[in-house]
């Protein structure tokens, strides 16, 4: 069996992470999504965050949502995982992701990191530039799962 995982901060999940985690599912046996547990700069809390993208992919029986602290390989080993996904929307994530893809390398040999783009309609959507645009009044409802964007509405009527 293939067991995959997500991982990412999802601070809100986004269209983008939703495709994502949807097509890693159509590769892999199992996918974790796994959110990493913030203590400091999120908007939500890391319970609102596991229940949002356990609501984003409910109708997909192989992904298990699981938030972790720590370092995502060795919760990636811990869980047995073979296969750490990560995205890139552009040229501007690879020098990140290829550091960070070797650094894996070297602390967990065994695991491999698989990068999928970001589908064409969500190369610019991240999580930052959500928050940022949705705390100015910006309508993000089309970039976000609906629940998200009551969600991100609500959190952000309680700051004003």
């Amino acid at each position: 069996m293939t067991l995959a995982m997500f991982p990412g901060r999802f601070d809100p999940v986004t269209n983008g992470h939703r495709d994502i985690a949807r097509r890693a599912a159509k590769l892999f046996d199992e996918v974790i999504v796994a959110i990493v547990d913030l203590r400091q700069n999120a908007l939500f809390t890391t319970d609102e965050r596991v229940a949002m993208f356990k609501e984003a992919v409910a109708d997909i029986p192989n992904i298990d949502i699981r938030s972790y602290s720590g370092l995502t390989v060795a919760f990636a080993m811990q869980l047995g995982v073979n296969v750490v996904v990560r995205s890139m929307r552009a040229v501007t994530d690879f020098e990140a992701e290829f550091d960070m893809a070797l650094m894996n390398k070297k602390m967990a040999p065994e695991i491999e990191s698989l990068y999928m783009m970001a589908s064409l309609e969500h190369l610019f959507i991240s999580g930052t530039r959500i928050r940022e645009v949705s705390s100015l009044g910006y309508d993000v409802s089309d970039l976000v799962p609906p629940h998200v964007w009551k969600a991100l509405q609500a959190k952000y009527a309680q700051s004003k």
